[in-house]
């Protein structure tokens, strides 16, 4: 039944968007700006809160538990495992917007820091590792933490609602089958978004290489190829394509992140990383909790709440599968492979992508913001162009 409803209400929703997509785009645009402008602090809040929740856990008695019995073993090595996280977590939008956030930020920064300055390019990066750092996978640590903990340790089943229905409270238990539809519908929009995402880059990229027009038919043909390809992975199960598939992408994604190094500005980059690191650090607590309440700016509802609200989104699908492959490992183990090591790839990831098309920006003068503005898929392979 909660598979029916939910199939029911992504039908209506698309063949609403179909027969009418300026009114459906007029009521998501209304609710979400609704939601971040009135329930931001909200977000912020919980969002923290989930970070020294999982730094707790992993630091406490509790971190030596394991999820399962306690002669279950790992089921992957260190490396596939980290590889599969990487590819459910973020794998497209680092790609996405390694580039493109920066220079977005540097552009239009946040409140009270002047544009295309040096302050605006240091903030620029600071928000980005704030965005894609411990915040994201907290959220992600979290749900799957607690989703593995019943199923594992407690015989739970394999879904979301596992974790609500395991509460002694008896009126959260009731609103199990809402979890789960609400999942669904989630994750649903959330691949789409990201298939659409991936689409659009990819377009690009055939674009500047082969000189492939960018239109909407062959991003439908990207979209039909990769769901293919994801398909042939899934049923071939977790074992076997999809730990290939997310071996083979963590690998790519390390020989491009290696050659931006090498042939880019290898000083930059590595004083970008470790100038970003400590202010990150030193600035943690207020951008966790930064609001504009005497200043009219939307700046922190359109990037840093809008980002909250997508992990969220985002975390019953993720949760699930990184629920799935961390079978026999500790509460510590989990979380310092869910939510620090992670952290640290997406530091070293801006800091290759986003200092380089910094230091082009306003070093050499590369239009890598101009790119941004026409169109935000493009700033990665205009970045490529100006490398020798």
């Amino acid at each position: 039944m909660e598979l029916l409803i939910s199939a029911g209400l992504i039908v209506a929703i698309v063949l609403w968007g179909v027969v009418a997509p300026d009114s459906l785009g007029l009521v998501f645009d209304t609710a979400l700006a609704t939601i971040t402008r009135n329930f931001g602090w909200f977000y912020l809040w919980v969002v923290l809160g989930l970070v020294v929740l999982a730094l707790v856990l992993a630091f406490s008695r509790y971190g030596d538990l394991k999820l399962g019995l306690e002669d279950d073993e790992p089921e992957f090595s260190i490396g596939a495992w980290f590889a599969m996280l990487f590819a459910a977590g973020m794998g497209i939008g680092l790609v996405f917007w390694g580039v493109a956030e920066p220079i977005s930020h540097y552009g239009a920064p946040p409140p009270g820091i002047a544009p295309h300055t040096p302050e605006a390019a240091n903030a620029a990066m600071r928000y980005s590792f704030f965005h894609w750092g411990l915040h994201p996978w907290a959220v992600y640590s979290i749900v799957a933490l607690a989703i593995a903990f019943f199923q594992f340790r407690k015989g739970g089943s394999a879904l979301v609602s596992t974790a609500v229905m395991a509460l002694p409270w008896a009126p959260l238990q009731r609103i199990g089958p809402v979890v789960n539809i609400l999942a669904v519908i989630a994750t649903a929009f959330g691949v789409a978004a990201s298939l659409g995402m991936g689409a659009l880059q990819i377009n690009s990229g055939l674009h500047a290489t082969l000189g492939v027009p960018v239109n909407e038919g062959w991003q439908v043909g990207i979209i039909v190829v990769t769901t293919v390809l994801f398909i042939t992975s899934a049923v071939s199960g977790v074992a076997r394509g999809v730990k290939w598939l997310s071996t083979f992408n963590l690998i790519m994604a390390a020989l491009l992140a290696l050659a931006v190094f090498v042939l880019g500005p290898t000083v930059v980059i590595i004083d970008t990383f470790t100038n970003t690191l400590g202010s990150y650090l030193s600035e943690f607590v207020r951008m966790s909790l930064r609001m504009t309440p005497f200043r009219d700016s939307g700046w922190v509802s359109g990037w840093t709440v809008f980002y909250w609200a997508w992990w969220v989104s985002w975390s019953p699908f993720v949760g699930l599968f990184i629920a799935r492959v961390s079978r026999g490992r500790t509460i510590r183990e989990f979380i310092l492979g869910t939510v620090l090591a992670p952290t640290l790839a997406a530091f070293v990831w801006f800091s290759v992508f986003g200092g380089t098309a910094l230091h082009l920006e306003i070093m050499q003068g590369v239009p890598i913001a101009d790119a941004v503005k026409a169109d935000v898929s493009t700033a990665l392979f205009v970045m490529f162009d100006a490398l020798p």
